[in-house]
């Protein structure tokens, strides 16, 4: 059966972008595209692409201004929605861990994530029909396509714990409304897919295709997931044959600040640390093979970056006139030692220099452009604010989004040990941790949890892990106080969804 209505929308999702030589759209079908390695390539890069809206600003569908930060990083106790600098309503509201399933944050996530998965599934189904692909290419594109897969379903996961299951391409318009998955399910599916992965999928890639998903990316990902199940034999199975023989190592050449800085540097992107990140172009350029404009029209060449500093740079009246919608909290950065250097390159405070974007001015950094006094500085910073990494309307920058590093799986690898009472084991993986900061060994007899959990949210300040990691070890009363309640557990599935649904999809628990 011709699969045109499926077609047409991706092709239009998939437009001018790439050098693909496309037919006219009234003709194509699935017997007249999908034939060749390039078709493919153009394909995956589709799905790929629906991670960059993540984090998209747009005008033009939903009025997205970076939901996927406020779901895992405003919602958290790192960040503070700054009422002084004009935040939205809804960073103020989930701040203040009011939550609604109307909000816009998540029908935006949940339209992202299941886009991603379909265009997986396009491809995987695909793969089945006539093609003039090698034995090797279609083992390749089916192992992307899987992990793609598994991406999705497990970020979805995270958020709405029983969210909908999708294996197939849905293709009767009358019929495309799909139950919640139990957990287990779910889990199994992206195990399934990540395993899959991992034995198609080839070690590395060539330059000119970096950024795609090994199979180290997917063994990764299969540990991750099983911290989640807390299969804990499983998980450390996964992060030691990554460590042993996997291409991953902490930046760690004895400079810490240094260090971290290239960690973060716009020109050491899918650095030796990264195991996945958010690939972004460059200005008035195709130069990135994931993207395809998904968040604007083909004109508004700033979709080729990431918004990144225009909602976190300095507002108040700053210089550079960003927003500074959301800002770091007073009790994330007390927490770091004096010692610490992840905080002279994660925070900007009273007495630092502060750069901007307009002419790349450095100035000193005034306490009072931010409602807690601190800006973030991760990502940013004399190494970052530079013209090659900014697009001329200074909206948007082209630095990639460090989804998963490795400083992260030790730090999984860590909890599994503990779980598993490898102790000392356990600690040498924070103290790697600890040491590349400009910080001494864990003292002897120190409360190892507490230390794994502490020493992550230092790591990862800003990045998108800290709400997950509260909601699954169980300590929202503790960090929240009275303003938590259970069924923050997880978030609301999208109204818009649920009545779309007509009664298939049903909401979580509370909402």
């Amino acid at each position: 059966m011709k699969k045109i209505i499926v077609l047409l929308v991706l092709f239009y999702c998939l437009n001018s972008c790439n050098n693909l030589d496309l037919l006219p759209l009234d003709r194509v079908t699935s017997e007249t595209f999908y034939k060749t390695a390039e078709e493919f390539d153009g394909a995956i890069f589709g799905a790929y692409s629906s991670l960059q809206d993540f984090w998209g600003t747009s005008t033009e569908t939903l009025g997205e201004m970076g939901e996927y930060w406020k779901v895992s990083v405003v919602s958290s106790d790192d960040m503070v929605a700054d009422v002084d600098a004009g935040t939205d309503g809804i960073s103020r509201d989930i701040d203040n861990l009011i939550i609604r399933a109307s909000d816009k944050p998540f029908a935006a996530v949940y339209t992202q994530i299941y886009e991603g998965i379909l265009r997986a599934n396009i491809v995987l189904e695909s793969l089945e029909g006539d093609n003039e692909l090698t034995a090797d290419e279609k083992a390749r594109f089916e192992g992307e396509a899987k992990f793609l897969r598994a991406f999705f379903h497990f970020e979805a996961l995270k958020l709405w714990g029983t969210p909908p299951l999708v294996t197939k391409v849905m293709k009767d318009l009358g019929n495309l409304a799909v139950p919640n998955a139990t957990k287990e399910q779910l889990f199994t599916q992206i195990l399934t897919d990540l395993n899959d992965a991992y034995t198609k999928l080839p070690a590395s890639w060539d330059d000119a295709n970096k950024g795609r998903a090994t199979k180290w990316t997917a063994r990764a990902y299969e540990g991750k997931v099983n911290v989640w199940k807390q299969d804990w034999p499983a998980a450390i199975t996964a992060f030691e044959d990554v460590i042993s023989n996997g291409t991953y190592q902490l930046i760690n050449t004895g400079n810490p600040q240094k260090d971290l800085e290239d960690v973060f540097a716009y020109n050491n992107e899918n650095n030796v640390e990264s195991i996945f990140e958010v690939q972004y172009g460059g200005p008035f350029s195709d130069d990135n093979i994931w993207v395809f404009d998904d968040t604007h029209s083909e004109a508004f060449k700033a979709s080729q970056g990431v918004g990144r500093s225009w909602y976190w740079d300095a507002g108040n009246g700053a210089p550079g006139g960003k927003l500074g919608w959301w800002a770091p909290s007073q009790e994330l950065v007390g927490a770091y030692a004096p010692a610490d250097a992840r905080l002279n390159v994660y925070v900007y405070k009273a007495g630092d220099t502060y750069y901007t974007t307009d002419g790349f001015r450095a100035l000193p950094y005034n306490p009072d452009w931010s409602t807690t006094g601190y800006t973030v500085k991760k990502y940013g910073g004399q190494r970052n604010v530079v013209a090659e990494n900014r697009s001329p309307n200074q909206q948007a920058e082209f630095n990639n989004e460090r989804l998963y590093r490795f400083a992260e799986l030790k730090l999984l690898y860590a909890e599994a040990l503990i779980a598993q009472g490898r102790t000392a084991d356990a600690a040498q993986q924070i103290n790697d941790i600890r040491n590349r900061a400009g910080l001494p060994n864990l003292a002897a007899g120190a409360d190892l949890t507490q230390a794994l959990r502490t020493e992550k949210r230092l790591e990862l300040a800003f990045e998108p892990h800290r709400w997950f990691d509260i909601v699954r070890w169980g300590i929202g009363s503790q960090v929240f106080g009275a303003k938590w309640n259970d069924r923050y557990s997880v978030y609301p599935l999208p109204q818009t969804e649920i009545d779309r649904a007509g009664g298939v999809l049903k909401q979580n628990t509370g909402y």
